[in-house]
């Protein structure tokens, strides 16, 4: 059989299939059953800046107010444990999550700015993550912030984080910046150890009838691998960082084209909500079919086998490209 193993983030990983976040890691028994499905390491679900900052506040609304009246002032807590579920539910997920399985377990911090809640990384090595996921998830809106702000601030929070790990830490970035490679870059120099490309903005809609805005989720399809595929194609071997391709990743031959542009991992979200974790065992079964047939004897020896670096058309990633989709356009009828 080829070998399919892996090295993600200084991790060593028996094949180069991730469990990206999403809801399935919300409870044990899915972990579990990733994990039996044969999937290498999981991506905890998303620990939000939002989610942290609001519950600070809360707690701190409750001991403050009337803390001079008597020395109890403690009594004013809120009943129920509303501070529990939050942030320290999510650590107490993420331990029960590390010890119930024996893959590699990846908690996702989802923000935006520098400040206090970037100690949750640290707090998420403490309960056993074996690296983080640092998700960028930014809309700009202001005309007055340019780029170059935007920029600042991200590679700055990145270098917060990572000044509270010893684990590694991985930066999932979003496609939408004016030169990625050279974003890319600073990235890695502030810390980043694996860049995942890239996180999915979900955009809002109209419901005309109800004159409201709706959000809705789209599981996404294989065609919107192209974006990544690229991205990781033409930055392999100009960084020396990890990647990980995400987004459109739902069949064996999307993982090994993924592996051929230098990912050492993919990460698979849309395509296990939709067909399950066992979905994991049958993209396997097909890698190793394939590897077989075409005399691959491991992952490693594919890996950026077609990289801007490493094919005979290296302009293919380039604008020339784009001229010759579009020579290739038939008239219509």
């Amino acid at each position: 059989m080829s070998d399919l193993s892996t090295r993600y983030l200084g991790l060593s990983l028996k094949n180069p299939i991730v469990a990206s976040a999403s809801p399935l890691s919300k409870t044990l028994a899915n972990a579990k059953r990733l994990e039996d499905a044969g999937i290498a390491a999981i991506v905890l679900y998303s620990l939000f800046e939002e989610q942290i900052i609001h519950e600070s506040l809360e707690l701190d609304h409750y001991l403050t107010r009337g803390s001079d009246s008597f020395a109890e002032a403690l009594s004013y807590l809120p009943d129920g444990g509303l501070y529990a579920a939050g942030p320290e539910k999510y650590l107490t997920h993420l331990e029960s999550v590390k010890k119930s399985v024996s893959i590699p377990v990846i908690g996702s911090l989802n923000g935006v700015s520098s400040g206090g809640w970037t100690e949750y990384a640290r707090r998420m090595e403490a309960a056993g993550a074996d690296a983080v996921e640092l998700n960028l998830y930014f809309v700009a809106t202001d005309p007055q912030l340019d780029s170059r702000s935007i920029e600042d601030m991200q590679v700055k929070l990145v270098s917060s984080v990572k000044s509270q790990l010893h684990v590694p830490l991985a930066v999932k970035l979003s496609p939408f910046v004016t030169s990625l490679p050279h974003f890319a870059r600073r990235l890695s120099e502030a810390g980043a150890d694996g860049l995942v490309l890239f996180n999915r903005f979900y955009q809002p809609d109209f419901d005309l009838e109800e004159l409201d805005i709706v959000h809705t989720l789209d599981l996404s399809v294989s065609s919107e691998m192209r974006l990544p595929l690229r991205w990781i194609a033409i930055l392999h071997g100009q960084l020396s960082t990890d990647f990980a391709l995400t987004g459109g990743v739902h069949t064996h031959t999307d993982a090994l084209k993924s592996m051929m542009a230098g990912a050492k991992v993919v990460m698979l979200a849309s395509a296990l909500l939709r067909q399950g974790p066992r979905h994991a065992e049958q993209i396997l079964a097909d890698m190793q079919t394939w590897m077989k047939e075409h005399d691959y004897a491991s992952i490693e020896q594919m890996q950026g086998s077609m990289s801007q670096k490493a094919v005979r058309e290296p302009a293919a990633f380039e604008r020339a490209n784009y001229m010759k989709v579009l020579g290739s356009l038939r008239d219509l009828p």
